[in-house]
């Protein structure tokens, strides 16, 4: 019998927001809500890809080794990109295994590739596909180069000189602080942008029940 899922996404970031409101400071909350305003309110949706743009020719690294194409990848379909930060992500590790549950089964089912891109190297990746069994491909969008062709990366505001222990160049392996905004990219055969939507606060990421209806929406 298929796993019912009755928990929303939401519903699972108001619980990982609920537990950092016990655990930490009033500063690191702080900090982490006006990041996220700061890019809302800067997000300008024209100055991403849009509808009917031809990507060129890219690939990616996936965590096993195999090398994946975008032609290859829509040759004979669309195909469904999820851009998330890095494998240790809180919010990315409630993200992916929940679209596992409710995303994938139902791209399976429309003939949709679903593949998940991070610019960490692939060796680091390789630890959230193990981590909760992911069914689809998890690959190294190296140096950001994808997301750059869309226009979707960024990096956070507060970047000390030198950057201290811990800082996200080296908790990614990326030695830079520029990660991807979270997005969704249905791209057709021909590198053809169909659709993208993308959630500059990490927090607030679509429904699968969304993204599938958007994804009906706009297949030709």
């Amino acid at each position: 019998m298929a796993t019912i899922i009755t928990e929303t996404l939401r519903a699972r970031y108001a619980a990982l927001q609920a537990e950092r409101a016990r655990n930490w400071t009033p500063a690191q909350l702080e900090a982490n809500a006006r990041q996220r305003a700061l890019l809302r309110d800067r997000f300008d949706p024209a100055a991403v890809a849009q509808p009917d743009d031809v990507l060129p020719p890219i690939s990616f690294t996936e965590v096993d080794g195999e090398t994946l194409t975008l032609d290859g990848l829509t040759a004979d379909g669309p195909a469904l990109f999820i851009f998330f930060r890095f494998a240790g992500c809180p919010a990315c590790n409630i993200a992916l295994p929940h679209y596992a549950e409710t995303l994938f089964p139902a791209l399976k089912e429309r003939g949709i590739l679903l593949v998940a891109l991070s610019p960490q190297p692939a060796p680091l990746l390789r630890d959230i596909k193990l981590r909760h069994d992911l069914p689809f491909a998890v690959a190294s969008d190296v140096d950001n180069r994808f997301a750059q062709l869309l226009g979707i990366n960024f990096q956070p505001d507060e970047r000390p000189s030198p950057p201290p222990a811990g800082w996200i160049g080296e908790v990614t392996g990326t030695n830079s602080w520029e990660l991807p905004q979270p997005a969704v990219l249905l791209v057709e055969p021909g590198r053809v942008v169909r659709w993208l939507q993308v959630s500059p606060d990490w927090l607030d990421r679509p429904e699968a029940v969304d993204i599938l209806r958007d994804v009906d929406d706009h297949r030709r």
